[in-house]
């Protein structure tokens, strides 16, 4: 592999380099956090070391997502490397749930025999956390022009995670000025919340990858419709069948037409409203003269009789 450096880098290295930078940040953070919540005995602080775990993860991914989408596909992995993302996904989000799980038991544990807790280093070590945040937002953040959907993921998780520094300061306050140690273990469960919700919410998205699922957004009795509304030749939409490789929408279906003059023209017009409308440029269309026949012609639309033709 030979590297050259330009002076002008693209995109995706630009995100790269981003996406290491606050990958270091977080995790150096993330050890501090955990070092700091066993001296100091914080719980609130355990927990928000369990969020930035969550951020490291997500970084990582992104990172590797980054790498990946760049190896060539092969004979064998015909749409390359990218599902590996969301396999690392889906395993982060079951670790995230025991996470939680661990840390919300400990909190039972505390409500009933309270433990000294060090508020000074706690309150040290929480601001630290929060400004570590603060950067790897600022750092993330201002490469969103590119929208890459990565790096947007990765930069939301950065900002919960300010949720969790906040939290553990707050504790940290509390006990400094009042010595009531409960309130560690309380803002614990609630940080602990915030990281179950990336947690089900990163399960549920690499779960429907996995399954091959439609990506969510998508709505295919309406890209049925608006198919057959905006080009005229198409009589009949049907065999549709959409799943994701890596945030990357991949689509086949079988169209049936009125038949045309000139084949390829027709159909790069079906290609450029997919790619248009929404977002999907690798799709394999089979183009179709008789009505299709055979059970699996409205595999997936709403009762036959219910077809919303409207014809002007």
């Amino acid at each position: 592999m030979a590297h050259t450096h330009s002076h002008s880098d693209s995109p995706r290295d630009e995100n790269a380099k981003r996406l290491m930078l606050a990958f270091g940040i977080t995790a150096t953070f993330m050890v501090v956090e955990v070092i700091g919540g066993l001296i100091s005995g914080s719980l609130a602080l355990l927990a928000d070391a369990g969020h930035m775990l969550t951020d490291a993860a997500a970084l990582l991914f992104a990172l590797i997502a980054v790498q990946f989408a760049r190896r060539p596909p092969n004979a064998r992995h015909t749409f390359g490397w990218l599902r590996l993302t969301t396999l690392a996904a889906f395993v982060n989000a079951i670790a995230l749930v025991v996470i939680t799980l661990l840390i919300v038991w400990e909190a039972f544990q505390r409500f009933q025999h309270p433990q000294p807790i060090a508020g000074r280093t706690m309150m040290v070590i929480a601001v630290a956390g929060l400004v570590a945040n603060i950067l790897a937002f600022w750092i993330l953040h201002r490469g969103s022009a590119e929208k890459n959907l990565n790096v947007r993921a990765a930069a939301l998780h950065v900002l919960g995670d300010l949720l969790g520094s906040v939290g553990a300061i707050v504790a940290a306050l509390v006990i400094i000025y009042t010595g009531w140690t409960p309130i560690d273990p309380i803002l614990s469960v609630l940080v602990s919340c915030l990281v179950l919700r990336s947690a089900w919410r990163l399960l549920k998205e690499s779960v429907n990858e996995l399954l091959e699922g439609a990506p969510a957004a998508l709505d295919i009795p309406a890209l049925k419709r608006n198919l057959n509304r905006s080009i005229p030749e198409v009589r009949d939409v049907h065999h549709v069948h959409v799943w994701q490789v890596g945030e990357k929408p991949v689509m086949t279906l079988h169209v049936q037409v009125i038949p045309p003059h000139d084949h390829d023209a027709l159909l790069g017009r079906i290609q450029h409203f997919l790619k248009h409308h929404y977002a999907i440029s690798h799709v394999t269309i089979q183009m179709e003269y008789q009505p299709c026949k055979g059970p699996d012609c409205h595999l997936n639309e709403t009762q036959p009789g219910h077809s919303h033709h409207h014809h002007h």
